[in-house]
């Protein structure tokens, strides 16, 4: 079954090129390594929270941009596989000047709860990072195979949920942190692909009248929920 890492960290905005060209190349030595796809997506529509937000979860400093990004493999297996050997790839010690706070970055592993729609390349895409108490993983799994066809009646190309399985904890910064989860938590990451800002945006504007895709209180507290609009500047 398909297999995510989850990545959130924070670039000076003046290193944007610099960031595109490094992650182009991170990107084949992943892929080198057994991933399907890298995408990295540049915060656009990214909005401040009372609690919590992609702002406080990466730290940001003044001049930072958020990042939102994936990279998807084809099981857990070969996720697993290619940190074991990226470790001893030569390639891996080429990348060692990163352009932005390495420190800061947040990363984790996740197991696929919901993937509906199909992989394209998506013009716009929404990330969300969420609090959900470990007894209600089917609850939430179920009600993200319920939401996921409204996203996709209303143009989203993809919707994916998954489940935190392998997120470690920083010395900084991490998921849990981003999210402020109690003992009895781990973290959604969730993402949702979309044609376009314009079919995104007009596609909430709808689906906020929508009840059926509504939070449910008794699932999660999507208080805590971290979310924002990005621009995917790298896809391969």
């Amino acid at each position: 079954m398909t297999y995510f890492d989850g990545f959130v960290l924070a670039v000076p905005a003046a290193n944007k090129d610099i960031y595109i060209a490094h992650a182009r190349t991170g990107a084949n030595l992943f892929k080198k390594l057994g991933a399907l796809r890298l995408v990295e997506g540049w915060a656009e529509d990214v909005p401040r929270g009372k609690q919590t937000d992609f702002y406080r979860a990466t730290k940001l400093e003044e001049g930072e941009v958020p990042l939102f990004s994936w990279v998807e493999y084809p099981d857990r297996a070969t996720r697993m596989k290619a940190g074991e050997d990226m470790m001893n790839d030569p390639e891996v010690q080429t990348m060692s000047e990163m352009p932005f706070d390495a420190t800061r970055m947040i990363y984790g592993g996740f197991e696929v709860l919901n993937d509906t729609g199909a992989t394209a390349k998506p013009g716009y895409i929404d990330g969300m990072i969420s609090p959900i108490p470990v007894a209600n993983k089917e609850a939430y799994r179920a009600a993200a195979l319920a939401q996921a066809p409204l996203l996709i009646e209303q143009g989203a190309l993809r919707v994916v949920d998954t489940w935190g399985d392998d997120v470690p904890a920083g010395e900084t910064t991490d998921f849990p942190r981003a999210v402020a989860t109690n003992v009895d938590e781990t973290v959604g990451f969730s993402f949702i692909e979309w044609p376009s800002r314009q079919i995104r945006d007009a596609a909430w504007s709808v689906l906020m009248k929508d009840p059926r895709i509504a939070p449910d209180p008794k699932i999660w507290d999507a208080s805590r929920s971290i979310m924002g609009g990005f621009e995917p500047v790298v896809d391969q």
